[in-house]
């Protein structure tokens, strides 16, 4: 017998902290795996003798007898240069990374980006291989949120397709936070303001190209269809979009972006051409991401928290997981269903 209480100096076990602790072998589970069907009281015993005995559970047989695999796919579908680019990808995998590594669950990074990996991504999770799904970058025509549902994989997006999405999500005020930003640039006496919107085929960019509406029809100001024009959320995309509304209407005198990557394009086009920011033009961005901070002159942005978004959609997640007790099928529609936007915030900077 070990000074601790255990026989001989090997591994304890399940049994001998449940001896420790004065309970049965199935309580000493049910406290480990964190079901809230038992005591304070019990669980405080419990976990003392877990600490005593320096009880360290088996995680291949504790998955193995919850039928989990312990384990989260985050799936961003998109190219691996656009995935290391954008900071806001960076951002939602640090916040969801965090959250799920305080349920000592496992974080599988995938991309997705044609339907050869689908199909084997499909065949990937029909081996039980992932708990769940957290969907980044979602766009309107993409099957993946609808393979997901049909095979009853819990799941949560980042952002909707639609107004009408049924799936669970997590997003941000993103129509809030641009108007925000156009009422900025009028207040401070912008007179013919542009701006570089999202692809066309995400439900983000129409939200943020709405917001943007709404400001100029709060200002009493008509929508010119030729300061309006779509960007790729890619640096690249901003500048060839700048390019356009420059050509299209030379003397705009400020522009709001989509997202702070097209504003740096934007700003690199509007430098080559003699503008000067924000003398000339004023700019404002969205995310307000570590590129926001750094331009030259430091970039007025909409602040989203995207850290937060990450972790709330792991916990919302996660508790479709352990709210399921057997078939997908069973999982609460409360939490299945769970839809939550966080609000956003304008970042004065010297750009605008």
């Amino acid at each position: 017998m070990t000074p601790d209480g255990r026989r001989g100096g090997g591994r304890p076990t399940l049994e001998q902290v449940a001896a420790r602790a004065g309970v049965g072998r199935g309580t000493v589970s049910r406290v480990i795996n964190g079901s809230p069907k038992v005591s304070e009281r019990t669980r405080t015993l419990v976990q003392q003798a877990v600490a005593d005995l320096g009880y360290v559970p088996n995680r291949a047989a504790r998955a193995l007898a919850a039928n989990r695999a312990d384990t989260v796919a985050l799936v961003v579908p998109e190219t691996e240069t656009r995935l290391f680019a954008e900071p806001y990808f960076s951002g939602i995998i640090r916040g969801a990374g965090s959250e799920l590594a305080d349920h000592d669950m496992q974080l599988l990074l995938t991309l997705i980006r044609t339907s050869k990996e689908r199909r084997r991504f499909a065949d990937y999770l029909a081996g039980h291989r992932v708990d769940g799904v957290l969907l980044v970058s979602v766009h309107g025509d993409d099957p993946l949120p609808d393979l997901l549902a049909g095979m009853a994989i819990p799941t949560v997006l980042n952002g909707r397709r639609s107004a009408g999405e049924t799936a669970a999500y997590v997003d941000s005020d993103n129509a809030g936070g641009a108007q925000a930003a156009v009422e900025h640039l009028i207040g401070r006496g912008r007179r013919r303001v542009a701006t570089i919107a999202g692809p066309p085929d995400m439900y983000v960019a129409h939200c943020r190209l709405d917001g943007y509406r709404q400001a100029l029809r709060v200002a009493g100001r008509p929508e010119d269809p030729g300061l309006i024009s779509h960007g790729d959320f890619t640096e690249e995309g901003g500048r060839r979009a700048m390019r356009e509304l420059l050509a299209r209407r030379p003397a705009l005198d400020a522009v709001f972006c989509a997202s702070d990557v097209m504003a740096a394009g934007a700003r690199r086009e509007l430098r080559e051409t003699g503008r000067r920011i924000p003398d000339d033009v004023a700019l404002v961005g969205f995310d307000d991401s570590a590129i926001a901070r750094h331009m030259d002159p430091a970039l007025t942005s909409v602040r989203q928290p995207i850290e937060e978004m990450g972790r709330a959609m792991a916990r919302l997640l996660m508790e479709q997981i352990t709210g399921r007790g057997g078939p997908a099928s069973r999982v609460p529609a409360s939490l299945a269903a769970a839809h939550l936007v966080l609000p956003t915030e304008l970042v004065r900077r010297a750009s605008s």
